[in-house]
């Protein structure tokens, strides 16, 4: 919550706001002005509000720091000066964590947890776990906004961060907090959510891929009528691709070269509509792959930001607003609501989470059950 005083230390020139405090009389011996004077480089009043406790909340702290010094501490001379603290650095949790955690996870995965915590390493150096404060991490996250990162973003990095850290304290047991599992986020209200694409628009696409009949436009149609994420569709093997079966359907597994999101994201998907003609194409027409999808995927990944790029680009061209492939997936719970399908089912359908322990037992539903629902959204 903001404190008044926090506000008082605002002030605006000429639309600019700026972080404006006196120094306190007993530690202005420290500073060569008695008052700090900051440009918070920023004409909202919500970002400078959000900027203006930060900063004043680490001087809070470091003044702290000087107030101590200058304290009377009873037997100090028993204090030993030497003592180091011998938790292990950052890149020694890195290093445990991607041994323990990075067994059978892609590249994706590595990267980003490398990537993370070298942000840390860069903004407040290789420390000890134990030894980075509240006022780090609080640090931390300012730099992590300044560089131009969503809120959302931010939170993704913490994370990370907060999980290679809590490995290495419960695995070495060491007695110490975790000084990035508390960081206060602020709200961000300028993050729009993806639009599901309307039933009309869905209609348009299926058409003109038909129009096309391509790699890509057999791509967009295959999400188009199964919920799969983008990067499930497109590292695919054509062995996944079951329609000899009385119900055709799509087996979706964990591959080498494309991971899948969560335990519920492993499942079975009846094929109907544009996404049956979709695979029915790329089995009579791609023969020299083992791989659905060859444009975006090989044995070493599965490039789904370069296909995301790509259809994203060709449904803005064809469409008036602005969709992106993703809103198949926010339209396909849209049309299985409209059908009264039930919620566990749809979750089931495209991959979600389940939402309680209950939703895990059992098997789940059957391909038969899920195309009584599917094959009432074909068009």
């Amino acid at each position: 919550m903001m404190h008044n005083n926090d506000v008082n230390y605002l002030q605006c020139r000429d639309n600019i706001y700026y972080f404006v405090r006196r120094i306190p009389v007993d530690i202005d011996k420290f500073y060569s002005s008695n008052r700090i004077s900051l440009s918070l480089k920023t004409k909202s009043i919500k970002i400078a509000l959000h900027k203006c406790k930060s900063i004043s909340q680490r001087l809070d702290d470091y003044w702290l720091g000087l107030r101590l010094q200058n304290l009377d501490i009873p037997a100090l001379h028993l204090v030993q000066s030497n003592v180091d603290d011998d938790s292990p650095t950052l890149t020694d949790a890195l290093d445990l964590y991607l041994r323990l955690k990075g067994s059978g996870k892609d590249r994706v995965f590595i990267r980003t947890a490398k990537r993370n915590a070298h942000y840390v390493i860069k903004v407040l150096g290789n420390r000890p776990i134990s030894s980075y404060l509240s006022s780090d991490a609080g640090k931390f996250r300012d730099w992590l906004l300044d560089k131009g990162m969503t809120i959302r973003t931010v939170k993704r990095v913490f994370s990370s961060v907060r999980a290679i850290i809590n490995l290495t304290i419960t695995e070495q047991g060491i007695n110490c907090n975790n000084a990035f599992s508390r960081t206060y986020m602020p709200d961000d209200n300028t993050v729009q959510s993806r639009k599901p694409i309307p039933i009309d628009d869905i209609k348009i696409i299926q058409s003109k891929c038909k129009e096309y009949d391509d790699e890509i436009r057999w791509l967009i149609s295959l999400l188009s009528d199964t919920g799969m994420r983008l990067s499930e569709g497109a590292g695919l093997l054509k062995s996944d691709m079951n329609l000899n079966n009385d119900i055709p359907y799509i087996n979706l597994t964990p591959h080498p070269w494309r991971r899948l999101k969560t335990k519920g994201s492993e499942r079975t998907v009846p094929l109907v509509g544009s996404s049956l003609w979709a695979c029915q194409r790329i089995l009579a027409n791609n023969n020299d792959s083992i791989y659905a999808f060859p444009r975006y995927t090989d044995h070493n990944k599965c490039n789904s930001n370069s296909a995301s790029a790509a259809l994203n680009k060709w449904l803005k061209e064809q469409l008036l607003n602005p969709y992106q492939v993703h809103g198949f997936r926010h339209s396909m719970r849209d049309r299985l609501r409209a059908v009264e399908c039930p919620s566990e089912l749809i979750d089931q359908i495209c991959g979600w989470s389940n939402k309680s322990v209950g939703e895990g037992y059992g098997k789940g539903y059957d391909l038969k059950v899920k195309l009584k629902f599917i094959d009432k959204i074909r068009f």
